[in-house]
């Protein structure tokens, strides 16, 4: 499909697997921009990272016959990444996210170059990038090299199942490496994509997982019989957080019908983790939100350097690749998600504790069987650890460049541990899951909602009722697989 000029959350999740092409709109804003360029390069003038060296090296004029070089020279310095690979389905976002960042029309680039990495992208060419190297500021510049250099015939690539050297990939698929132009290197490498597509594959996740939050948290609220009354519409109106209204409704709504619900209930009120599902998860979604409208004006953005404003005929050396508003927001994003795990912890220690007629840890016959007593101590290393990643990265800085680059945003560093932050959140909730269904058991022939038995049923198609102790590694695993793979409902 063709890139639209403005691209949301919902439209990359609708084609971050399908192929993609330059509208006829692109290619003349990036035909036009490159054009004013080569005019501008004929007159003499200085522009930084065009016909200069790079950081603090940028009063060092580089000779015309020399500016190819350059570039090339460029890439293949700051390819200096390290430690573990990047996920697949974030390269592709990265190549998505520099196709449409460079189809802007104010960076300067050739219309082969974007092509080139379309042509990546649609090939499934996915270029080997490394986790650490970014600061998250002039750009994420040593992920974007990697990113880059498969253009150049260097680096290697994944391809067909296959880890090669980019050049027998591009001979395999019929291409060949493009010399790069004056300006090129730069734009590729400068710009926030490494962050961005983090990000958006987390936001992506956290709308998943919200889901999934708000149904296992609804599962358990009917296995340990609480209260719907926390849940009622009257409650949030008076505190009209959107997210907390939201929750509520969608708890509401998967309790309706519920056999369960219509019990006795002994209890005045219910702890926490199951009363304040609204006011928890719901925080959880508005930051959720908001973030979104940060990512989204993001990744719609020109994030290179200098930006080419052929339209008002300027190049201009300003800080838009600086990754201040992402590190921040990814930090918060992070705290929000933690909070799902950490109270889907409380609920699966509530369930496995042996109150309200459950028996201890869940077990049929505990005492020569531990039931669920060590999967709740997963959850809660899980949630542990979740605290130590979630000391924010964007308040450390560290100066780069001789000076030049004296305050960074560490927004890369937020990138990848949010990451973990998500998959984090991912295994506590299916380790509530596992025990939610497993504690409903308890309250047959009584049933839930026609909702949440779909639930149950969907998982018991992989995972039984544990009569006994058996593996539960392969039963959390399967249940990830679950909330992994799609929506609750």
């Amino acid at each position: 499909m063709e890139l639209p000029h403005h691209i949301s959350l919902d439209d990359l999740a609708g084609i971050k697997d399908g192929q993609v092409a330059l509208s006829a709109a692109a290619h003349k804003r990036i035909s036009d921009n490159r054009a004013y360029l080569d005019a501008m390069l004929t007159r003499g003038e200085t522009y930084y990272g065009i016909n200069t060296g790079f950081g603090s090296l940028c009063n060092v004029r580089i000779r015309a016959e020399e500016l190819a070089q350059l570039q090339e020279n460029l890439v293949c310095s700051h390819a200096c990444g390290l430690g573990d690979e990047v996920p697949e389905a974030i390269v592709r976002l990265m190549l998505l996210l520099k196709i449409h960042g460079l189809s802007q029309g104010y960076s300067g680039v050739r219309p082969e170059i974007v092509q080139r990495l379309a042509d990546l992208y649609n090939l499934g060419i996915i270029p080997v990038v490394y986790e650490q190297g970014s600061l998250g500021a002039s750009g994420d510049l040593a992920p974007l090299a990697h990113m880059s250099l498969p253009l150049i015939g260097k680096g290697e690539v994944w391809y067909q199942g296959k880890k090669m050297p980019a050049a027998a990939a591009l001979q395999q698929a019929g291409l060949t490496a493009i010399p790069l132009a004056a300006k090129e290197g730069l734009a590729l490498l400068n710009g926030t994509q490494f962050m961005s597509s983090y990000a958006t594959w987390s936001l992506l996740a956290a709308r998943r997982l919200q889901d999934w939050a708000d149904v296992i948290g609804a599962l358990s609220a009917e296995a340990f019989l609480a209260k719907a009354e926390p849940f009622r519409h009257a409650i949030h109106r008076v505190r009209p957080h959107k997210g907390q209204i939201a929750t509520a409704q969608r708890v509401l709504e998967l309790l309706q019908d519920s056999g369960i619900q219509a019990l006795p209930k002994q209890q005045v009120q219910d702890p926490y983790s199951f009363r304040c599902i609204p006011q928890v998860h719901g925080a959880t979604r508005d930051v959720t939100d908001t973030v979104i409208q940060v990512i989204e004006t993001e990744i719609n953005s020109v994030t290179d350097n200098p930006i080419v404003f052929h339209d008002e005929e300027a190049i201009l050396s300003g800080g838009n690749f600086h990754g201040q508003p992402l590190a921040l927001h990814m930090d918060f994003l992070a705290i929000a998600l933690a909070e799902l795990a950490s109270i889907s912890e409380r609920r699966t220690y509530l369930l496995v504790s042996g109150q309200r007629d459950l028996p201890a840890f869940l077990a049929p016959d505990a005492g020569l069987n531990s039931g669920f007593m060590i999967a709740q101590y997963t959850a809660a290393a899980i949630v542990s650890q979740n605290k130590q990643l979630c000391t924010p990265a964007s308040v450390d800085s560290i100066v780069s460049s001789n000076g030049q680059e004296d305050h960074v945003s560490m927004g890369a560093n937020a990138a990848t541990k949010l990451r973990r932050v998500v998959l984090n959140v991912q295994r506590v909730l299916a380790i509530e899951l596992l025990t939610a269904a497993q504690a409903l058991e308890f309250r047959r022939p009584h049933r839930t909602s026609p909702a949440l038995e779909a639930v149950v049923g969907k998982l018991r198609e992989e995972v039984p009722f544990m009569q006994k102790d058996r593996v539960l590694h392969d039963d959390i695993v399967a249940a990830e697989k679950i909330v992994s793979t799609g929506y609750a409902l």
